[in-house]
């Protein structure tokens, strides 16, 4: 997406966003192209295919989950009462909500998104179900509106590939957690080079697909930033539910949902 300057490439996604937002689409398909959607599929229905159990989508506010993902990031965040969870790119909430359920009220969990429609959501939602300890705030992940080292866990489904400086999401990833505070992320990875016609296709980069990068480079940013014990496992079933994202397109011999894991130093 080299032709596209970065603030080019945000503001797409902001605006695609916020028309994702806008759609009243927790019982239904997204009306809008989205990042992770299968537009034949409800919400409940999409999010039970990435790994969620009924129970996970059945126990949030209602509108806070909107069938977008590529994967089950608390799945693999392994939290603990009484910590801090950051999610990047938190949408309707879906995600924070859950990370609610695990910390505890002695627990705290901040979601940042830079679409307002987005985040009028996830207040609404979060106000009407009574959680007092989610906090969601409006910002970049590039340039997050979190403290230095008081963060615990950072999840994020689908989002830093919509990025098109990834490599800062790691730095400023890296500055606000503690010592010793992991990643546990779900994220779309290049398995193969993109095709031109792909490389360059805005709807695509919003799409979370065009704006993959490979698991390599994905290592070296994290090693870059500082982050230790990475592990990024590709799943390959991902395919079944990629292919419905741009049908007949075989997009999905060229990306696939991966899990994205490390750690912050404790020195």
């Amino acid at each position: 997406m080299t032709q596209y300057a970065n603030d080019t490439l945000r503001q797409a996604v902001r605006e695609q966003y916020g028309k994702v937002a806008e759609a009243d689409n927790s019982e239904g398909g997204n009306s809008a192209t989205s990042c992770c959607d299968e537009s034949s599929s409800d919400a409940k229905t999409t999010s039970m295919k990435l790994g969620y159990s009924n129970t996970d989508v059945g126990e949030v506010p209602d509108g806070a989950n909107m069938g977008l993902g590529c994967g089950n990031p608390k799945a693999i965040a392994s939290l603990k009462p009484g910590e801090t969870v950051l999610d990047l790119g938190s949408g309707g909430g879906f995600d924070c909500f859950l990370a609610v359920r695990e910390v505890g009220e002695s627990g705290q969990v901040i979601g940042v998104d830079m679409t307002h429609e987005m985040l009028g959501k996830a207040r609404k939602n979060a106000a009407d179900a009574g959680y007092n300890n989610v906090d969601f705030r409006l910002g970049e992940i590039e340039n997050l509106p979190v403290a230095d080292s008081i963060v615990d866990v950072i999840i994020s489904n689908c989002v830093i590939n919509l990025s098109p400086e990834k490599a800062k999401v790691f730095r400023e990833s890296l500055r606000v957690l503690k010592p010793g505070g992991r990643l546990a992320i779900s994220d779309v990875v290049a398995t193969a080079e993109l095709p031109e016609k792909f490389k360059h296709d805005l709807a695509l980069f919003t799409g979370c697909m065009s704006g993959a990068s490979s698991i390599e480079a994905i290592e070296t940013m994290l090693k870059d930033a500082g982050f230790d014990e990475i592990e990024i496992k590709p799943k390959d079933k991902s395919r079944d539910f990629i292919r419905n994202w741009l049908p007949d397109s075989k997009i999905e011999d060229y990306v696939v949902a991966a899990t994205i894991e490390a750690i912050k130093p404790k020195a």
